[in-house]
């Protein structure tokens, strides 16, 4: 976590995880403003810090002899890395929780708690869009044909092992949060978060 006190790092980090693909080094030093040099330097970095991860691709559409070397590009590693000073284990209660919400069938009571917890988000700051709040929240936003794409979920680990009451869960307080403005609905897709959200003109 340390690597990203460092200004160029971070954005270079940022400037990865939001786009959500593969990223070349020239792409990203000319996002941050760096040289390409220092630029890979940086993102080999954090690769080492298991924070990106680096693969080689061709990068333009010609193939075969003469298209010249693959490129090093980047994203953002599956991995998760937590802080937490002194150290607290919250990762096990929730899982317990679930566990629990399952076994006793409470699907539609977590849903309804769930969907307050969005209204509460939302009330707590009036002034903030939906997007904003989503940001806040870790969902990651990004804007897709119109609608609001969720390039992460913030409780992976849980949807990992409990994901139709998770997803569920996510659903509910995605709808609570928003309110009447849009609509937000379950439309998996791989490495991303479960739920996307449309305004209600488009659906």
């Amino acid at each position: 976590m340390a690597l990203l006190g460092d200004p160029v790092r971070r954005e270079l980090y940022r400037f990865v995880v939001g786009l959500g693909r593969p990223v070349g080094r020239a792409e990203a030093a000319e996002a941050a403003g760096v040289a390409r040099g220092l630029a890979a330097f940086h993102l080999d970095k954090l690769v080492d810090a298991g924070l990106l991860t680096a693969e080689f691709r061709r990068l333009g559409e010609r193939t075969g002899p003469g298209s010249g070397r693959p490129a090093k590009v980047y994203r953002r590693a599956p991995a998760e890395h937590l802080v937490s000073l002194p150290p607290r284990d919250y990762r096990t209660v929730a899982l317990i929780l679930a566990e629990v919400v399952d076994l006793l069938g409470g699907d539609e009571l977590a849903e309804e708690a769930a969907r307050r917890a969005g209204r509460k988000l939302a009330a707590a700051d009036p002034d903030a869009s939906p997007r904003e709040i989503l940001a806040r929240q870790g969902y990651e936003p990004y804007e897709e044909d119109g609608v609001l794409r969720l390039r992460n979920c913030p409780f992976h680990v849980l949807a990992e092992e409990h994901p139709l009451l998770v997803c569920s869960m996510n659903l509910s307080l995605c709808q609570g949060l928003l309110g009447g403005g849009a609509i937000a609905e379950l439309d998996p897709r791989p490495g991303e978060c479960c739920v996307v959200v449309a305004k209600k003109d488009r659906l």
